[in-house]
């Protein structure tokens, strides 16, 4: 079992209890924990290490696009990790993220520097506000990885947010989005229903496990005019760990609006939740 370590001055109050761990296995792991929560991981000597296996299939997603530079938004600033994987995969792609934290940002900025080759802008804003200011057809890729108390937001999976997402992209862009449920996969249909109202073509990677009701997990879902099915179901065959990838999912689903939004279910505390020392 990894073991982790608190580092001195790697705490802050901001929207929530904010703490970034030491890993004792990796000399440059860091986990940065919200409420106790599992956020983001990076490591710092090597950003292509993911150690969330969500975080490994966005960046196989990524892989998949066409080879060089990509203009890329992040909705859902954390520490980084996915901004940080481009930056070293894809030299020179220019990168904002959309953190309305800023104290979680100076935080990172802090204990976990971003590289300074790599051009990654923080913009102290929400995911509705920081999209609605960006410019037509600005984004090659936009990814949605936004949690508040362990949920993803109602307002950053409606269908009008989503249709200011593509017009962000244009006609060639990747929505990507990780998102978490469980039985009986209510919000993930009603995610799937609303990306199919914006978007040609949808896809979603998640645990095999969730699907036949066992559990609760990311849901990773990729969204545009056209997507690499074949790269990601190769991928998904060759994981360590089982991975399901459908086009599609039984059953009907409405759409979620902004007069009737969904917040993504809450998390088990005893899978998604690191115990203090003293809960042990």
């Amino acid at each position: 079992m990894t073991e982790f370590a608190a580092a001195p001055g790697a705490s802050a109050q901001s929207a929530g209890e904010v703490e970034i761990l030491a890993d004792a296995d990796r000399p440059g792991g860091w986990l940065l924990l919200i409420d106790r929560i599992r956020q983001s991981y990076v490591d710092l000597d090597d950003p292509t290490y993911l150690d969330f296996e969500y975080v490994q299939v966005l960046a196989q997603l990524l892989d998949a696009l066409p080879a060089g530079r990509l203009r890329v938004t992040h909705i859902g600033g954390g520490a980084g990790t996915v901004a940080r994987y481009v930056a070293v995969t894809r030299p020179g792609s220019p990168q904002i993220v959309l953190e309305p934290d800023a104290a979680l940002t100076a935080l990172v900025r802090a204990r976990l520097p971003f590289p300074r080759s790599a051009r990654i802008r923080v913009r102290a804003t929400d995911g509705r506000s920081g999209v609605a200011a960006l410019a037509d057809a600005s984004a090659d890729v936009v990814v949605l990885d936004a949690f508040a108390g362990g949920r993803v937001p109602a307002e950053l999976t409606t269908q009008e947010f989503l249709a200011d997402v593509a017009r962000v992209l244009g006609a060639g862009g990747v929505f990507l989005a990780n998102v978490a449920d469980g039985h009986p996969l209510t919000y993930t249909r009603r995610v799937l229903a609303t990306l199919r109202t914006q978007f040609g073509a949808t896809l979603l990677v998640t645990d095999p496990a969730l699907l036949k009701g066992r559990r609760y997990a990311n849901v990773v879902f990729a969204a545009g005019a056209v997507l690499p099915v074949g790269d990601v179901r190769r991928a998904a065959a060759g994981a360590a760990f089982p991975r399901a990838v459908r086009t599609s999912l039984p059953g009907d689903a409405k759409p979620l609006t902004d007069d009737d939004p969904m917040r993504s279910p809450p998390p088990p505390e005893e899978s998604w939740r690191i115990p203090r020392e003293d809960e042990y």
